[in-house]
């Protein structure tokens, strides 16, 4: 009896101590392997006070570890690494690695969110209702992004409501750049656990005015500082675009892409139609101009397919998702080398595109377009989702 209970005790040890070290072995979804994002941001560096207002990093991060970093200044989208079809972490939007970079540097929008009005307003001004408004011209004669200090140069409220969740708020004054009504206005970014980043625009006023709300980020899926994107693989999905003036002002058309280099309608890389000697190719230095959506397809929350972008070396896949009827194409025409990236790198031309969901440019100019008027009582909403996905 003694023998046995002493072999019984053995083995209950060890089996207790086989489950132990399988405990050991099952770590969290997180903690079992260390993720490594590359050109991590210092929180330090976006450390401030401006007139009584503190400046922040705020860090979003799903259960899979897709990470994207925010600084209320701005409101900019910083840093957001995804996976590649390795299951390796790369941040793909281009971003400056200090918060006195973003204020001292050239004006690029980097991330920001952009408003009152996304795009321009031809000579900077419009009518409501016979009354005639003003805005800061500070694109050639025209208005564009909202104006001088727009919505990307100014400090937001945030409010971090989950691990993978922000919200940022402000009021923009009656007059701010020359547009009418107290202006409140809540920006929600939700990363989910299947890699997409949503966000949800929401603003009410005080009095009638325009509003066009966008993100600006820029983005290369090889990794921000890897070269260009013109092997970029893009898909929109638009049957027609609106062409543009000199000052890159629409013309009050809207026109097919069919047999242009805007038929983006069947994937092809950017670089395929970009040294096109088409009329609007020339006056835009390339690809800038405002895509009208398809109607169809949606997916099951309602919201438009707007773009598919792959990149073969990486893997990576961005959709674009909105509720808006207009997407802008912008090819990185206008950088020059003048801003130094995260990784220590300058970007250059054509090192990035955008793809800003919108209301068409001009809109309040142009009766035949969708309207942007926002009405005292009602509730301006609008959703853009971008999901990330590898090649399978």
């Amino acid at each position: 009896m003694k023998i046995n209970t002493l072999n019984s005790i053995i083995l209950i040890s060890l089996i207790f101590l086989g489950c132990k070290d399988n405990n050991k072995s099952k770590k969290p979804e997180m903690e079992e392997e260390k993720i490594s994002y590359a050109n991590t941001i210092n929180p330090d560096d976006f450390k401030a006070v401006i007139e009584g207002d503190s400046v922040n990093l705020y860090t979003l991060i799903n259960k899979s570890g897709v990470r994207a970093d925010f600084t209320n200044y701005g409101q900019r989208l910083i840093a957001l690494h995804v996976p590649d079809k390795y299951g390796k972490m790369g941040d793909v939007v281009l971003g400056l690695s200090t918060l006195d970079t973003y204020m001292s540097g050239a004006k690029n929008n980097f991330g920001a969110v952009i408003g009152r009005y996304g795009n321009r307003i031809a000579k900077g001004k419009f009518s409501i209702k016979n009354t005639k408004y003003k805005l800061a011209k500070n694109n050639g004669e025209n208005h564009l992004h909202g104006g001088n200090i727009g919505f990307e140069s100014v400090i937001w409220k945030a409010r971090q409501t989950a691990p993978n969740q922000i919200e940022f708020t402000r009021i923009s004054p009656d007059k701010e750049e020359g547009y009418p009504g107290n202006l409140d206005v809540k920006v929600t970014y939700i990363l989910s656990d299947n890699n997409e980043l949503k966000i949800i625009y929401e603003a009410t006023t005080d009095k009638t005015t325009v509003i066009n709300l966008t993100n600006h980020s820029y983005f290369n899926l090889k990794g921000e500082g890897e070269g260009d994107v013109n092997d970029h693989v893009m898909m929109i999905n638009a049957s027609a675009y609106t062409p543009v003036d000199a000052g890159l002002i629409p013309i009050g058309t809207i026109e097919s892409v069919d047999g242009t280099p805007f038929d983006f309608t069947s994937p092809k890389t950017i670089l395929t139609d970009l040294d096109s000697n088409h009329a609007q190719m020339v006056i835009g230095g390339g690809y800038d101009h405002n895509f009208v959506l398809n109607e169809s397809p949606k997916n099951s929350e309602g919201l438009l397919l707007a773009a598919r972008v792959t990149e073969p070396t990486s893997g990576r896949i961005m959709e674009v998702y909105t509720s808006e009827p207009g997407v802008q194409l912008y090819g990185g025409n206008f950088l020059n080398g003048s801003s130094i990236g995260k990784s220590g790198k300058p970007y250059m031309k054509r090192n990035a595109f955008c793809l800003e969901t919108q209301h068409f440019p001009d809109s309040p100019n142009q009766p035949n377009f969708p309207s942007t008027l926002l009405e005292p009582g009602d509730k301006y909403k609008s959703t853009t989702v971008y999901k990330f996905d590898v090649v399978k």
